[in-house]
């Protein structure tokens, strides 16, 4: 008998951190690209996470938790800076300005 959708949205979430990426984030993931580059830069954070091939040049957009399980390293890490000014502001950050 297959289960029924709502038991999946009630199943427990595992207690991993979330992994802190930042755009201009050059990462090393388990298995090379198929034009031998194994280096990846990361461009752009969302929903979907954009990489770009350091060997060919390649934009590819992959989900966080598959990204997070392929990665092995941090080859350089990006600006935090650039990522915060890239990023949305939360309400609670601008009503806080004003």
């Amino acid at each position: 008998m297959a289960g029924r959708a709502s038991d999946t949205l009630s199943r427990p979430m595992p207690d991993r951190p979330v992994l802190e990426l930042l755009v201009g984030d050059v990462v090393r993931l388990r298995r090379p690209h198929p034009c031998g580059g194994s280096t990846w830069l990361i461009d752009r954070l969302g929903a979907d996470i954009g990489l770009r091939c350091q060997g060919c040049g390649r934009h590819v957009m992959i989900e966080r938790r598959p990204l997070e399980a392929r990665l092995v390293e941090f080859v350089s890490r990006g600006d935090p800076s650039i990522t915060a000014a890239l990023l949305p502001r939360r309400a609670e950050s601008e009503s806080e300005v004003r």
